[in-house]
């Protein structure tokens, strides 16, 4: 198995692209991963084994047609998590979002069509549906994004539908709830508290921090990421949930416990703009097509992330802005 990668030196691709070298999926024996990562701000090289016989690193954009005319030939497969993806900064300015997110998969997508690249999978987020007050979302369900990021996914979805059904490209769509674990950029939730609360400052919490996310684990999201990959369906569409819900405020009270802080440590700030309420999954596809289901337990996940973190300031010192 001859795979390319995009955005694999990020959070979540870089933990799939280790788990493959490392033969962790079943059918990952002696496979090679080509990475296309540009290498921006949530990127690092020291999230790969960059000395490993089976891997080659491309520096490069999925927007950069040409470099992907020269790179895909010969890949059995693709998959896609070349992604500009905090709300807040598309909140602040969209372009790099709809240029990344949406052009750069229309031309990842036209670049495997011409190169003969018979399988991508491109990852999307659950944020596409908007907001939802009870109840969870199936993969039937219009989209209804809120704000620039869960737009230009929405897009980027819908580009993928089109590719599958006008040139019969065999695409598959994950929809993941909230992801969390080690080598995640401090600027999401859970690395931003943590690495916050590890140098003695304070938190900010929106609002009064009731709005409610589901948490899967970044290793269980690229377990069912490679479940699509082999066995899922083109054209089809799989939800991924984690089943651990919780609201902000529940979130931050854990992460004090975990990191030996108090509630003096959390500023309240104003909300964000159009922020969502309630994200839900309903993960019935995946589980009963592919046999998917989380292993790490949110409790157990989440202290050892954060025992991840303290271990490691090294990795992420460099990484926080003062």
């Amino acid at each position: 198995m001859r795979l390319l990668v995009t955005g694999g030196a990020g959070f979540i691709g870089s933990c799939y692209t280790r788990n493959v070298l490392a033969a962790n999926y079943p059918g990952t024996e002696g496979a090679t991963v080509t990475v296309l990562d540009k290498v921006t701000y949530a990127a690092c090289l020291d999230n790969l084994p960059m000395g490993h016989p089976d891997l080659t690193f491309v520096k490069g954009d999925v927007c950069d047609g040409r470099l992907l005319a020269e790179v895909l030939p010969g890949h059995d497969a693709v998959v896609h998590f070349a992604a500009e993806s905090h709300v807040d900064r598309s909140l602040m300015s969209g372009a790099d979002f709809a240029m990344t997110n949406v052009v750069g998969t229309q031309t990842l997508l036209e670049s495997c069509r011409r190169a003969g690249v018979e399988r991508v999978v491109h990852v999307s987020t659950d944020e596409v549906y908007g907001s939802i007050s009870e109840g969870s979302w199936t993969e039937a369900l219009p989209l209804e994004p809120n704000s620039p990021y869960a737009a230009s996914k929405a897009a980027s979805d819908l580009i993928a539908r089109a590719y599958w059904r006008s040139h019969d490209l065999s695409v598959s769509v994950t929809r993941c709830c909230n992801n969390y674990g080690p080598y995640q950029f401090a600027e999401k939730l859970i690395p931003l508290f943590v690495t916050n609360l590890l140098r003695g400052r304070t938190v900010p919490l929106y609002g009064d921090g009731h709005h409610v996310r589901e948490w899967l684990h970044v290793e269980d999201h690229c377990r069912a990421i490679h479940r699509v990959l082999t066995g899922g369906g083109a054209g089809e569409i799989y939800n991924i949930g984690g089943g651990a819900t919780l609201t902000n405020l529940e979130l931050t009270g854990r992460l004090l416990e975990l990191c030996g802080a108090g509630w003096d440590s959390v500023r309240n700030v104003p909300d964000r703009k159009a922020h969502d309420e309630r994200y839900s999954l309903d993960s019935t596809k995946i589980e009963r097509t592919l046999g998917f289901a989380p292993e790490v337990p949110f409790d157990v996940g989440l202290a050892e992330t954060v025992a991840w973190y303290r271990d490691n300031r090294w990795w992420w010192s460099r990484e926080v802005a003062a």
